[in-house]
């Protein structure tokens, strides 16, 4: 016979500490995520640990001098959000930037820049990120496919570069002082897994696709390069904090690093050794892999700071997103049929990458989002796990998995490979599936 929620939570409560928790919420509603005794009134918690769950009247025997008690005062306290796939130290940046996510027109972003450039020391960057062209309520006139020409950033912000980051993260849009610092002319070449968009006369227009925007972004790292090592690492703990005050605010309370440098870690370490971490982070590592050779065995880092931080997995990109039209296919875009996107990462170096990695018992987590991506990914996951057959239960990622070709979806399952999904893309991209796939692929 199934016990009540009363008699439930009165065994668990007895089955306490025999020392006084570290913090008591009490007089509230506790969701526990468990399905035979799913709301609580009170809960202790001793290390870090939940202790014990139970009615508000066993609250005062967790209780000793040195107990912090909150009353919740009959207020709901759920669990923390774990966050699946993020950029850490880029949410903190995001924040020192201008924010164009609300832009509904590029004439309004075109604004936010100019009372930028009124802020700005002469010469200084102009940053910021969050722009996204299907939000847009009229396309800019004029444009290349649909994205703007650079002259109207020059015409506010002449003397001043600009890179404007997609809400992708995987395209940036520049002023022509930008272009200038760099090089980058209309006979510049792609880079390799890039694209530099050109109007009809082939001037570049300012677009940059996936890797071309490295080209821009060594310029900058050029300009950072000449401010003192204090002040770079001034603003890199700044964004961290940001990143840590975003992140709390919104409930969340493990965060899951899509790729960071050695440098970041090296950071983050330091905070975790010193218990100074608010929140709990798990990383991957994203290096070359000469780089990672050298350093992986160091750089396993299991429960950090009590349990704070992890570092087990490295991260690669093998394509772009479909927003840009990064994303690689199986067959060409439906709105651009001379391109099935871009290939970033060379899948030849993604192998060394998952050598290493199975070799150093690292998780390989990749991005890929177009079929074409996803398919290669699962082809170097397969090759490498027929060459280690006693590898097992890896535990490998295909960060995002968005878009498959249906012979690909039982794979994952086959391979025992994670998809692991984000389903914010599913409404973010969905303005533009359909133009960019057509029917029967968006189906």
């Amino acid at each position: 016979m199934r016990a009540s929620l009363p008699v439930l939570l009165a065994a668990f409560a007895t089955s306490l500490q025999a020392q006084p928790a570290d913090l008591v919420l009490r007089n509230g509603k506790i969701v526990t995520m468990n399905p035979t005794a799913p709301i609580a009134q009170a809960i202790a918690v001793r290390g870090g640990k939940v202790t014990a769950l139970g009615a508000d009247r066993a609250a005062p025997q967790w209780i000793g001098p040195n107990t912090k008690v909150i009353d919740l005062h009959g207020m709901l306290a759920i669990p923390g959000f774990i966050e699946g796939h993020g950029h850490f130290t880029g949410v903190g940046e995001f924040r020192m930037g201008l924010d164009l996510r609300e832009a509904r027109t590029w004439d309004a972003i075109v604004g936010q820049v100019a009372r930028a450039v009124k802020q700005a020391k002469p010469g200084e960057w102009i940053v910021g990120r969050g722009w996204h062209q299907s939000k847009w309520t009229v396309p800019p006139t004029p444009n290349v496919e649909g994205f703007p020409l650079h002259d109207s950033l020059d015409k506010v912000s002449p003397n001043n570069p600009v890179i404007l980051t997609h809400a992708s993260g995987h395209a940036t849009f520049v002023n022509g002082k930008a272009l200038d610092l760099a090089g980058v002319t209309g006979k510049t070449p792609n880079p390799s897994g890039g694209e530099i968009l050109k109007d009809a006369k082939g001037a570049p227009t300012g677009l940059l696709r996936e890797r071309a925007s490295g080209v821009i972004s060594r310029a900058h790292a050029e300009y950072e390069a000449k401010r003192t090592p204090a002040d770079r690492l001034a603003e890199t703990n700044k964004a961290i904090r940001l990143a840590f005050d975003e992140f709390l605010s919104k409930g969340i309370t493990t965060f899951q690093d899509a790729g960071s440098s050695l440098a970041t870690v090296d950071i983050l370490k330091k905070m975790a050794d010193a218990r100074e971490l608010p929140m709990r982070i798990w990383m991957m590592l994203r290096a070359s892999n000469s780089q990672l050779a050298a350093n992986l065995d160091r750089y396993k880092i299991i429960g950090a700071g009590g349990d704070f931080l992890t570092v087990r997995a490295i991260k690669r990109s093998i394509d772009g997103a479909l927003g840009p039209r990064g994303a690689w296919l199986l067959a060409p875009y439906a709105d651009k049929p001379d391109s099935s996107g871009l290939n970033t990462d060379d899948p030849a170096d993604i192998r060394k990458t998952a050598e290493l990695a199975i070799q150093h018992g690292f998780q390989l987590c990749v991005h890929a989002i177009g079929d074409r991506a996803n398919r290669e990914s699962l082809n170097i996951f397969e090759e490498a796990f027929k060459a280690n057959p006693g590898k097992k239960d890896l535990r490998w990622r295909i960060e995002h998995a968005q878009h498959l070709n249906a012979a690909d979806i039982p794979r994952f399952g086959q391979l025992g490979v994670i998809a692991a999904m984000q389903g914010i893309h599913c409404t973010s991209d969905a303005p533009y599936v359909l133009l960019r796939l057509g029917p029967q692929r968006a189906q």
